[in-house]
């Protein structure tokens, strides 16, 4: 993690806020190479301070995963010391801790104090509020482990008798690999974001209009389903929604009329908001809803059931 503390890191600081924005960086950190597989063990459970916890703690769910230095054939010798791990096993919220201490000496090595400031987290986060006389952007920083040129074996995609996407752009999708997140504690959250864009980047390449169909449901969602400064709704809820969306209607003719395939779109993401009830795309089993207020979920629903009543004076 050492690298962290470089001239690329200060830059990072100073370039990528300029935007007046809530914004989610992902920051790769190095040192782990040759990831792989282990065999499931039982699980131990630490104090920060290093003694074991004894009362019981649920495993992953189906998100998240444990992350241990043997999974990976070469490792950095930063990597075993105790401020990022316990018996072997990569806690997250240790490298956390040891990647905040390396943003605030950042910010303080590139004279930005006054700029930038630390939030007040809670729980396993990073976030950093810029303020300026023109707009105030809020910053969440994540470590990531990249694991590269290797398919998550969490995600079973593509599903039976899937005709979307086709297999060359799922061939391409799967070898980009996938990341490890540190939002947690214990666990590593699977995160599939290059996939994701992958799809997103070649999802019109039969002329429909699924792309636009995106955008205008996304600033509809910003504008008026979800206006609140944290929405309910996240773009990675309505990009599924699109996801599946395609998924059931995979021919261009469904995608030709504007209208009609924006609707399809509406409605799908009202039938899941309603049912409280979103599977996430590649991993099965995972309610993307699952720790979303049931009540603003609710509220949520009846805006999209006004629109979905009277879209004609929306949409004209």
């Amino acid at each position: 993690m050492a690298s962290l503390t470089d001239e690329n890191m200060k830059r990072f600081l100073v370039d990528k806020v300029l935007a007046p924005t809530q914004l989610v960086v992902t920051v790769p950190i190095k040192g782990l190479l040759g990831y792989r597989k282990t065999q499931s063990r039982r699980w131990r459970y630490y104090s920060m301070s290093g003694s074991k916890l004894f009362s019981p703690i649920r495993d992953p769910e189906e998100m998240f995963q444990w992350l241990e230095l043997n999974q990976f054939l070469k490792t950095l010798r930063q990597w075993h010391e105790t401020d990022v791990t316990m018996e072997g096993d990569i806690m997250p919220a240790k490298v956390l801790d040891v990647f905040l201490k390396l943003v605030e000496d950042a910010i303080k090595a590139c004279n930005l104090s006054n700029e930038i400031r630390v939030a007040e987290n809670i729980g396993p986060i990073v976030r950093l509020i810029l303020q300026t006389s023109e707009f105030k952007v809020e910053l969440e920083l994540i470590p990531v482990v990249e694991v590269l040129n290797r398919w998550c074996e969490k995600a079973q995609w593509p599903r039976c008798f899937s005709r979307w996407p086709s297999r060359e752009i799922v061939q391409c999708v799967k070898s980009f690999g996938f990341d490890l997140m540190a939002r947690s504690s214990y666990h590593w959250q699977v995160s599939l974001d290059r996939a994701e864009y992958m799809l997103m980047e070649g999802i019109d390449e039969d002329g429909g209009c699924r792309r636009a169909c995106y955008q205008i449901m996304r600033q509809m969602k910003e504008d008026i389903w979800c206006p609140e400064e944290r929405p309910i709704i996240t773009a990675e809820h309505l990009q599924s929604v699109l996801f599946w969306t395609c998924e059931k209607y995979p021919r261009a003719k469904d995608w030709c009329v504007f209208k009609k395939a924006f609707l399809r779109l509406i409605r799908k993401l009202y039938k899941c908001v309603n049912q409280q009830y979103l599977k996430h795309f590649f991993i099965k089993g995972t309610n993307m809803f699952q720790y979303v207020s049931k009540n603003d979920l609710d509220i949520v629903a009846q805006r999209l059931n006004l629109f979905l009543k009277q879209p004609e004076l929306q949409l004209n």
